[in-house]
């Protein structure tokens, strides 16, 4: 029982390592290198994609508040999932099967009831903040669809009142599409925790495809290459986009 339970220790933490270790280096490469990530090059589209709503609002506005209910109806069928999974999970956390029943599901690992609630629980937080995070995602999104059609133009001659507004509607913007992705990969993690019911091996090999699948996701190879002598030889172009994230 001692070595069960140790194994089942060892793999699971080396799973959770393994998905905390990668989303830290995604992090850094966020912040240091965003031309290099799909995260990172979207916000940098996005702002300019606000600027360009907002030059004309009575021609663009349209577009934008569609494409803001887009993405209000995405979160918002997230977060009714999430929700609807918690549920789920409280119900099966309080009694909703018995230990016999509970044992067969389990296939390897540690197979006493506080292993089996920490299991249910973890899964029920990640639904939770799935939630959360797309509550905050709707709530980003609702802002901005006021903010997209504000007519600056016409109420701020001056420059310096022009681009604070601009970068404060794209900012919005943005906070609304990180809360999306935040909510996305809390679904994820959920992933490797429900097969974790299943014994500690499935744990681990569900972790390490989903980080080798997530960093197909996450980086991009094209957006970040540096500009070589045949594009004009402006070698910095790419740092220069960078820093407008």
């Amino acid at each position: 029982m001692a070595n069960i339970r140790l194994f089942d220790i060892v793999l699971v933490s080396s799973g959770f390592l393994m998905m905390l270790s990668y989303h830290f280096w995604l992090l850094h490469r966020i912040i240091k290198h965003p031309t290099k990530t799909v995260i990172g090059v979207n916000a940098i589209n996005r702002r300019f994609w606000a600027r360009a709503m907002m030059e004309d609002a009575s021609k663009n506005g349209v577009l934008a508040v569609q494409t803001f209910r887009n993405n209000i109806m995405a979160a918002t069928v997230l977060a009714s999932t999430a929700i609807m999974l918690s549920s789920v999970i409280g119900v099966l956390m309080t009694g909703g099967g018995g230990n016999g029943d509970r044992q067969l599901w389990i296939a390897f690992g540690d197979k006493t009831e506080v292993f089996f609630s920490i299991k249910f629980f973890l899964i029920l937080v990640c639904f939770l903040l799935a939630f959360l995070f797309n509550v905050q995602s709707v709530r980003y999104y609702s802002h901005a669809s006021f903010l997209i059609n504000v007519p600056f133009k016409k109420m701020y001659q001056d420059v310096h009142h022009h681009q604070l507004t601009s970068e404060y509607v794209a900012s919005t913007v943005n906070k609304g599409s990180y809360f999306w992705s935040l909510g996305l990969r809390a679904f994820y993690f959920s992933f490797p925790l429900f097969f974790w019911i299943f014994g500690p091996v499935p744990m681990f090999l569900s972790s390490f495809l989903l980080v080798f699948l997530l960093y197909f996701l996450d980086v991009t190879f094209d957006f970040g290459r540096p500009v070589t002598a045949s594009n004009n030889g402006d070698e910095d172009k790419d740092e220069e986009i960078g820093r407008v994230n």
